[in-house]
């Protein structure tokens, strides 16, 4: 049975190809094509090495970990535009085949919601129990190469996430008392209120979990049925156009949505958001960086591309945001500084 495909609303999501395409605009006059042929080669010899060593026999894990850093010092050393047009070359190598049977990284690549970065995909990354099924089936390659993937800095920083958002729920609700209020924006399945103390102790009032894929929508809806958490299938569309009455919070947060957006429709989204807070509320949105290591790997194997946000960037964001005296902000690293995080707080 095919799985029902999410609308996406045009205004809100990035995609692959909106973002190669803007590159190509970006950046067109320096994919010399003297640039592009030497890439190009330099290409070739890191594919060719590692199908030699996948088809040798060699440790899977160890020909994934050289592949990941080859394409990121890759990535790093090429102009966009020639990077660009090196990712359907690695995507169409006979080596491809070989990645794409780590679990993880062909889910991310087919893409069988029809978008990137969707919640069963991060439940790889969370090493849930509902992807044990995928792994189990998953080729004596395929296993060695999960078993290296999920821990990539990205995941890692990924989890931290995870558990970062739960604390910042369950500080807020001991700071505001029992009728804490919690809006979710792109929940997924909403993992982090799986270890929240908060909602497990009944000090959240409502945790709306607001997402657009309907399967992430029933999810949470089968996982919390009876508690405070309110699924709510909706779109950033939706909420720049007031088309949802969700009311007043104590906490908003988006944690992987901002990797798809951009700074325009970033900075609209966090008005409407500092518009849902209650006096003195908390908005916290969150972003990969440029000091992800395994961007090459991610963009061409994966096919999973992100708009990577700096301190500086995160900063002008909440700056055209909001009028800095009505609050207190601040910008911080998780701990690898894979993912950024943006913070802004009313003070009434």
């Amino acid at each position: 049975m095919n799985e029902p495909q999410p609308v996406l609303d045009g205004e809100s999501l990035i995609t692959p190809t909106a973002i190669a395409a803007d590159m190509a605009a970006l950046y067109p006059s320096q994919s010399s094509s003297d640039h592009l042929a030497t890439a190009t080669a330099e290409l070739g010899l890191v594919l060719h090495s590692a199908r030699q060593w996948f088809e040798a026999g060699n440790d899977p894990a160890q020909t994934m970990r050289w592949t990941v850093e080859a394409l990121h010092k890759m990535r790093r050393k090429v102009d966009p535009g020639v990077w660009q047009a090196l990712i359907p070359l690695a995507q169409e190598h006979p080596v491809a085949d070989y990645f794409h049977q780590d679990p993880f990284t062909r889910w991310s690549f087919e893409k069988p919601r029809g978008y990137s970065g969707d919640a069963r995909l991060l439940d790889f990354i969370y090493q849930h129990e509902n992807i044990r099924e995928d792994v189990a089936d998953a080729s004596p390659i395929g296993s060695a190469l999960y078993a290296y993937s999920k821990y990539y800095p990205s995941c890692v920083a990924v989890r931290e996430r995870r558990d970062l958002l739960a604390q910042y729920v369950d500080e807020i609700a001991e700071e505001r008392g029992d009728g804490t209020e919690v809006l979710a924006i792109a929940s997924g399945h909403l993992r982090e209120a799986g270890s929240s103390v908060a909602l497990e102790q009944g000090r959240i009032a409502r945790w709306v979990a607001l997402d657009q894929d309907p399967l992430s929508v029933g999810s949470v809806a089968r996982d919390y049925a009876g508690t405070p958490v309110e699924a709510i299938d909706g779109s950033v569309r939706g909420l720049l156009t007031d088309a949802y009455k969700l009311g007043t919070f104590d906490f908003v947060y988006s944690a992987g949505l901002y990797d798809y957006l951009t700074d325009a429709v970033a900075i609209r989204l966090n008005r409407r958001c500092l518009r849902m807070l209650k006096p003195k509320g908390t908005l916290l949105f969150a972003n990969f960086s440029p000091e992800l290591t395994d961007d090459g790997y991610m963009e061409t194997f994966m096919n999973w591309a992100l708009l990577l946000r700096t301190e500086a960037d995160m900063w002008k964001i909440i700056n055209a945001s909001v009028d800095r005296n009505t609050v207190d902000a601040e910008v911080f690293f998780g701990e690898n500084r894979n993912i950024v995080y943006g913070v802004i707080r009313k003070k009434d």
